[in-house]
């Protein structure tokens, strides 16, 4: 680690700065220091698809560091972040000192192509009504808060984000938040979503449209 630091620069982004854009030349490896970075693809009529969020800890664009090739989609930070760079030479030399780096870095990169799997499946296979429900039951379930009314989760998102995390447009995820507070599975208020009868919305996260 005291090695690797000597090689190390850190950069600051304001939130909504560019790191790198899809199809730049690949320069290094960063690794988020603090704040959350947003990966994500953009089509030519300029809808997003986001392909990951990384936070502290984590580190991106290692396949073209190892590969020659650009960078395969974009990055962008998502509130004000610290990142860490590394030179793509100096990592590269880095792994042929410490090849058991190289090794944890593949982990990486394979953790990373099963996830990229599950949202071709999810994008394929699924409408945005359940991609939403199986978002909605993750939140809930990894940061919700137990009231009377039910499970309060808050969104730190817009619904465009949202939007651009389920691969679809805004105006449909706000269109499947209201049919499923008419239907009595979910309190709305903003930001604000009270999940209200959870059994319920875990059985409509299989019920096609």
């Amino acid at each position: 680690m005291r090695t690797l630091c000597t090689r190390v620069s850190k950069r600051h982004f304001d939130r909504g700065e560019t790191l790198f854009s899809e199809g730049d030349p690949c320069n290094g490896l960063f690794v988020v220091a603090t704040g959350r970075i947003r990966i994500f693809k953009l089509s030519p009529s300029g809808r997003e698809q986001v392909l990951a969020v990384e936070g502290p800890g984590s580190s991106f664009a290692e396949l073209p560091v190892f590969d020659g090739g650009v960078y395969p989609a974009s990055a962008s930070a998502l509130e004000d972040a610290e990142v860490l760079f590394i030179s793509r030479k100096d990592f590269q030399n880095y792994c042929r000192e410490h090849p058991e780096v190289a090794l944890k870095v593949l982990a990486v990169v394979g953790s990373r192509l099963r996830r990229l799997v599950g949202i071709i499946e999810d994008l394929s296979f699924t409408t945005v009504r359940q991609r939403l429900i199986s978002l909605l039951l993750r939140l809930a379930q990894r940061g919700g808060t137990a009231t009377k009314q039910g499970i309060r989760v808050e969104l730190t998102t817009t619904h465009q984000d949202l939007a651009a995390e389920l691969g679809t447009v805004r105006e449909l995820v706000s269109r499947n938040l209201s049919r499923l507070q008419a239907e009595g599975l979910l309190e709305v208020d903003g930001r604000t979503i009270i999940v209200k009868d959870l059994p319920g919305l875990k059985r409509e996260q299989t019920t096609p449209e």
